[in-house]
C-alpha cells in the first residue's frame, strides 16, 4: 500500500484499539468496514489490498463524523517545502563563508576549502562504517542532532507523545505514524541534508570565484613541521585527481619552497582555486548529488510501497477475519504438566484474545533432561501464528537445560513462525504470597535466560481471569511478530 493508504489503516487502528468508552467508532463500524472492504476487493486479493480499502472507507465514514479525525487523515507526514527552503539557506551560508579571510592570501594548507573536503570524507566513511554494521546491531542508534532538527522542521517527528498504547486515538495514532513512518523519514532527511551539503559547496565556490573577480588573491603556505618535499606529497594526495582533469600541474617541492610564507610573496592563487574548486566538485558536489538521489529514490518507492507492519495481533485479526481463518497457537511446557482447568482458561483466554476460531494445540510436555531430541508433537505446523515455551516461574532457570530447550525449539520452527516464551507465576506466588521482591528477582532470572536467547517473554498467573491473561497473549504476539519480521 502506498503512503496515503497506511495513514488510513493506521488512523484506524487508533480507533479500534482505543478504550471502549470512545464512541467516535464503534465495534458496529469496525465490522461494517471489514464487510464493504471484503465486498470490494472480492475474494482472494491479498492482505495489503484488504486493509487499504478497509482504512479508505473508514476515514470516509469517519469525516462525516469528526473533522478532527479527518484532519488527521489528510495531514501530510512531510512539509515538502522545508527542503527546498534548507537547501537554499545552505547555498546562501555558502555563500557568505569567507574561504579566503580578510588577508587576501590563500594558505594551502589552512584553506577553508580544505576543511570543508575533510569532514565530507569523514561524513561518507561514517556512511559506510553505518552500512558495514548495521546489519550486526541488535539496537538501532538514535538520530543525530541535526537530523533531528530537520525530522522536526519537516513536520515528521513526535517528541513528547506517548506510547502508542497510550492517551487519545487522536495521539496515539500520531505516536504510531512516527514510528512506523521512521524509515520513510530518514530517507526524506537524508536527502535533504545530502542537497544542502551540495548547495553549501556550491554557495563557497561561487563565491569564491566571485570575488576572484574583483579582488586579488596570492597563494602561498606556511608550516612550524612540513618541509616543501611533505607539503608536496600532500598536495598531490589531495588534488592529484582535480591536476588530472583540468590539466593544471602540482608544482614541485623546489617550487613550493619559493611560495613559503612568510619568507616569500607566494604567487598568484588563480590555479589553485581550480585545483580546490575542481577537488570539491569531485569529493563533495557529485558524491551528495548520487546520495541525494539515492535518497530520493528509495523514499519514493517507501511512498509507494510503504513497510506498514501487519504482523501484530490486531492486523492479523483483520486479515484473518477476511479469509476466514482462526489464529493458530503452539505451547510446548518444558518440566511442566498445565492442570486441566489452567488448560481450559487458557484456551478461553485465546479465544478472548483472538477470537472464536482461535486454536490451541498443546504439546505434551517436554521431561527436563530432554530437550535436545524433541518429539515430533512438539514441532509446531506450518500455518502456526505463534510458537510458545511454556515454564514455571517456580523452576530455577538453566541455560544448559532451559536454554537447549528453547534452542531446539526454535530449531524445529517453520520459516517465518515467531517464538516467545509464557511464564507461569501461579504456583510460585501461591508460595511466596507476600514477598514481591522473591518475585521480582525470579523474574529478572528469566528474563536473563531469555535476553541471552532473542526470545520475548510473558510472565502471567494462568489462574487469573482469561481477560487478563489474554491482554499478555495479545502484547507477547506482537513483541514477537515485530521482533521475527526484523531478523
Amino acid at each position: 500500500m502506498n503512503e496515503t493508504a497506511a495513514r488510513h489503516v493506521t488512523l484506524v487502528r487508533a480507533l479500534e484499539t482505543a478504550a471502549p468508552s470512545d464512541a467516535t467508532w464503534t465495534a458496529a463500524d469496525a465490522a461494517w468496514a471489514s464487510r464493504a472492504a471484503a465486498e470490494v476487493v472480492g475474494e482472494g486479493a491479498d492482505a495489503d489490498r484488504f486493509l487499504a480499502r478497509r482504512g479508505q472507507l473508514a476515514v470516509e465514514r469517519l469525516g462525516d463524523r469528526a473533522k478532527a479525525f479527518k484532519r488527521l487523515a489528510s495531514g501530510r507526514n512531510w512539509r515538502p517545502w522545508v527542503g527546498s527552503v534548507l537547501v537554499a539557506l545552505s547555498f546562501a551560508l555558502g555563500v557568505l563563508m569567507d574561504a579566503v579571510g580578510p588577508t587576501r592570501y590563500v594558505n594551502l594548507l589552512a584553506f577553508p576549502l580544505l576543511g570543508l573536503i575533510v569532514w565530507n570524507l569523514l561524513v561518507y566513511l561514517g556512511i559506510l562504517v553505518h552500512g558495514i554494521t548495521d546489519p550486526f546491531r541488535s539496537k538501532r542508534p538514535g538520530k543525530g542532532l541535526l537530523r533531528r532538527a530537520v525530522a522536526r522542521l519537516g513536520g515528521a517527528l513526535h517528541e513528547g507523545i506517548p506510547d502508542a498504547g497510550q492517551g487519545t486515538p487522536g495521539t496515539r495514532f500520531r505516536a504510531e505514524w512516527a514510528r512506523v513512518s521512521a524509515p520513510l523519514t530518514a530517507r526524506r532527511v537524508g536527502r535533504v541534508l545530502h542537497l544542502g551539503a551540495m548547495a553549501f559547496a556550491l554557495g563557497a565556490i561561487a563565491a569564491l570565484y566571485t570575488r576572484g573577480l574583483v579582488l586579488h588573491f596570492q597563494a602561498g603556505w606556511e608550516s612550524t613541521f612540513l618541509d616543501a618535499s611533505q607539503v608536496h606529497q600532500a598536495l598531490s594526495l589531495l588534488l592529484g585527481p582535480a591536476s588530472s582533469l583540468t590539466g593544471l600541474p602540482i608544482p614541485d617541492a623546489a617550487h613550493l619552497e619559493t611560495l613559503r610564507l612568510p619568507e616569500n610573496q607566494g604567487e598568484n592563487a588563480a590555479p589553485w582555486i581550480h585545483l580546490f574548486a575542481t577537488t570539491l566538485v569531485l569529493t563533495v558536489v557529485l558524491p551528495r548529488a548520487i546520495l541525494a538521489l539515492l535518497s530520493g529514490f528509495a523514499a519514493r518507492h517507501l511512498e509507494r510501497h510503504f513497510p506498514l507492519p501487519l504482523t501484530d495481533s490486531y492486523f492479523q485479526g483483520l486479515q484473518r477475519s477476511y479469509t476466514g481463518q482462526g489464529a493458530q497457537l503452539h505451547l510446548v511446557p518444558y518440566s511442566y504438566e498445565l492442570s486441566p482447568a489452567t488448560a481450559l482458561q487458557l484456551k478461553e483466554a485465546i479465544v478472548s484474545a483472538f477470537g472464536p476460531r482461535a486454536t490451541l494445540h498443546l504439546s505434551p510436555p517436554i521431561a527436563f533432561g530432554e530437550e535436545d531430541t524433541l518429539p515430533a508433537s512438539a514441532a509446531p505446523g506450518v500455518g502456526t501464528t505463534l510458537a510458545v515455551a511454556l515454564f514455571s516461574l517456580a523452576a530455577t532457570p538453566e541455560d544448559e537445560n532451559h536454554g537447549s530447550f528453547l534452542t531446539a525449539l526454535a530449531a524445529t520452527l517453520p520459516p517465518g513462525t515467531p517464538l516467545a516464551a509464557l511464564v507461569d507465576e501461579g504456583s510460585f506466588l501461591a508460595r511466596f504470597a507476600g514477598q514481591p521482591e522473591r518475585l521480582e528477582e525470579r523474574r529478572r532470572t528469566w528474563t536473563r535466560l531469555f535476553e541471552k536467547h532473542g526470545i520475548e517473554p510473558a510472565f502471567v498467573n494462568l489462574d487469573a481471569a482469561p481477560a487478563s491473561v489474554a491482554d499478555s497473549l495479545t502484547r507477547l504476539i506482537d513483541l514477537s511478530a515485530r521482533k521475527e519480521a526484523a531478523r
